[in-house]
This record gives structure tokens, C-alpha cells and sequence, in this order.
């Protein structure tokens, strides 16, 4: 009994004295430190590098970003499967920093809401993000019925999850969420 005792303590005392002898066989630790020391460039001169003149560097063509209305075109239809039209309840965040945004959809519950509010949403500097729209035709009808706020057509998946949101029409701003 009094020998099991000892054998572990004697594994551990081993194991440690075997660990320098592991430590002395892995690679010298060099630690780099600059100190604003001397430049480099003459070590290269000494390799006497000379530039490829047999090869041109190969032409990388790099494709033009679309841009304005085939850019907004191409990313719909936008569907947000998380969010639909419906009552949001009235409640308080902390988001110091945000600025003011609402959440819409084509449908006659967003056109609505976007009409009641669009004098307060100018007022606020918000931007609307349009989470379910199907064609350029309705953003445009969005656009036409919001009368002077940018609205964006982008999933609005992420931002509810984090938000906490299921329905929408919606105003975020950076003390609280209504409808």
C-alpha cells in the first residue's frame, strides 16, 4: 500500500527531471528586436540580384465593380425568410453610436407605415433597408413612396437575429426600437 503511495510522486519527479533534458535538444530561442538598427540593403547588393528581363509581368485584368442601378439589379430579389410584416413591440437598447435606421418590405403594411413616418425618418437622417423586395419596379415604387430617404435593399436576416426582430416595419436607433 505504502508503496503505490510513493510510485506516483516518483513518476512526477522523473518527469520533471527529464524535462530539461528535452528542453536542451529543441532549437535555440533567437529573439529579434529592432532598434532602428542598420539597413539590410547591403547584404541584398552583395547577392547582386538582377531583374527578369526575359518575362513581362502578366497583365491582371481586373473586373469593373458594377455600379449603380445593374449593381442593385443584380442583388435582387432580397429576401429576409426571418423577418415578416407584423407588430413590433416598443423597447429600449443600448447602441451608442448607431445611426438611425428602419426596416421595410414591399408590402402595404411597410407603404403605409413609411407614410406616417417619412417626415420623422427625414428628421432623423434614417436609412431604410428594404428586407424583402422581389424587382427593381417595386424598390423604385419604395423609393417613389419614400420621398427623399435612401433606401438599400439588403437581408435583413443578421440584423434581426441580433436585434432580437421578427416583424417589420421597424425604427432602430441607438436608444431603443419601435414601430
Amino acid at each position: 500500500m505504502t508503496r503505490r503511495c510513493f510510485r506516483f510522486p516518483l513518476y512526477g519527479l522523473v518527469s520533471l527531471l527529464a524535462m530539461p533534458a528535452a528542453l536542451a535538444q529543441s532549437p535555440p530561442l533567437i529573439v529579434v528586436d529592432d532598434h532602428g538598427g542598420a539597413s539590410a540593403l547591403p547584404y541584398y547588393e552583395a547577392l547582386d540580384l538582377q531583374p527578369r528581363r526575359d518575362q513581362a509581368p502578366p497583365r491582371i485584368e481586373v473586373p469593373r465593380a458594377p455600379s449603380g442601378r445593374s449593381a442593385e439589379a443584380a442583388m435582387l430579389p432580397v429576401r429576409s425568410p426571418t423577418l415578416s410584416p407584423g407588430d413590433v413591440s416598443r423597447r429600449v437598447i443600448q447602441a451608442p453610436g448607431l445611426k438611425p435606421l428602419f426596416l421595410i418590405g414591399d408590402d402595404d403594411r411597410s407603404r403605409a407605415w413609411l407614410q406616417q413616418r417619412a417626415a420623422i425618418l427625414r428628421d432623423l437622417g434614417a436609412v431604410g433597408i428594404v428586407v424583402n423586395v422581389e424587382s427593381a419596379a417595386a424598390l423604385d415604387a419604395l423609393r417613389r413612396a419614400a420621398a427623399g430617404l435612401t433606401l438599400v435593399p439588403a437581408p435583413g436576416d443578421d440584423l434581426a437575429r441580433r436585434l432580437d426582430l421578427r416583424h417589420y416595419p421597424v425604427l432602430v436607433t441607438s436608444t431603443g426600437i419601435e414601430q
